[in-house]
């Protein structure tokens, strides 16, 4: 079990992450509090995604000490990582939504997925993550036929289906236009507020910080700078 306070939601010291036996960051060393709202930024291919990766247990850590809720990240089985998971929404830059499935469909899939049983329970969560995103009139809509900030608010809707305390988003906005990254920043940091959920967002996109100030954290050197 953890010996973390009960505001830390992950604590890192030490880590050292691998790619392909190819060492991506060394020493990390982190503290991520509730309700807090964090900038993950470096260049591309600097390690952001790995960092991430190893939140959700994607990825080993290969030295070090990494706690996440109540998980050592030193000794998770395959088995507990999807209990893991299901405390964590994750963003990804490349939406990956079921294209053979309408929106609400895809909701439905992770709530079964993630043991909901009662149909009606669960007609009104996909309800409730779609009024919060602005996608309430979609829900019988295929992902092809949304834009790409649509899909992307879809994709948020589905990562706030079990009401996670942590957000990971991963280049949320890296394939819109700025209008559309705007309002996606503008919609995670009211979640963040809202629902006092810790986002932890990478990004490259540095203009974005001074128009919606947060924590930085920055990627450099295989090194994390908190």
């Amino acid at each position: 079990m953890s010996t973390q306070t009960n505001n830390t939601l992950i604590k890192y010291s030490g880590v050292e992450i691998c790619q392909k036996e190819q060492v991506v960051l060394k020493d990390v060393s982190l503290e991520i509090s509730t309700g807090e709202f964090y900038y993950l930024i470096g260049t591309v291919g600097s390690g952001k995604s790995s960092l991430l990766k190893t939140i959700y247990a994607e990825l080993p850590i290969t030295d070090g000490e990494g706690q996440v809720f109540d998980f050592d990240l030193n000794k998770i089985t395959q088995k507990d990582i999807p209990f893991l998971r299901r405390k964590i929404g994750i963003i990804f830059q490349d939406f990956q939504l079921l294209m053979d499935r309408t929106v609400y469909e895809n909701l439905l899939f992770v709530l079964k997925a993630t043991d909901w049983k009662d149909k009606d329970a669960m007609n009104k969560r996909i309800e409730e993550v779609l009024n919060e995103v602005g996608m309430n009139t979609k829900g019988y809509k295929m992902p092809h036929e949304l834009s790409g900030g649509e899909q992307q608010r879809i994709v948020i809707a589905r990562a706030l289906l079990n009401k996670p305390k942590l957000i990971l988003a991963d280049e949320p906005t890296g394939n819109l236009d700025p209008a559309t990254g705007n309002a996606i920043l503008e919609l995670l940091q009211g979640i963040s507020e809202k629902e006092n959920t810790t986002v932890i967002m990478a990004t490259h996109n540095l203009g974005l910080l001074e128009t919606y100030p947060g924590k930085v954290l920055k990627v450099e050197n295989n090194r994390l700078l908190v």
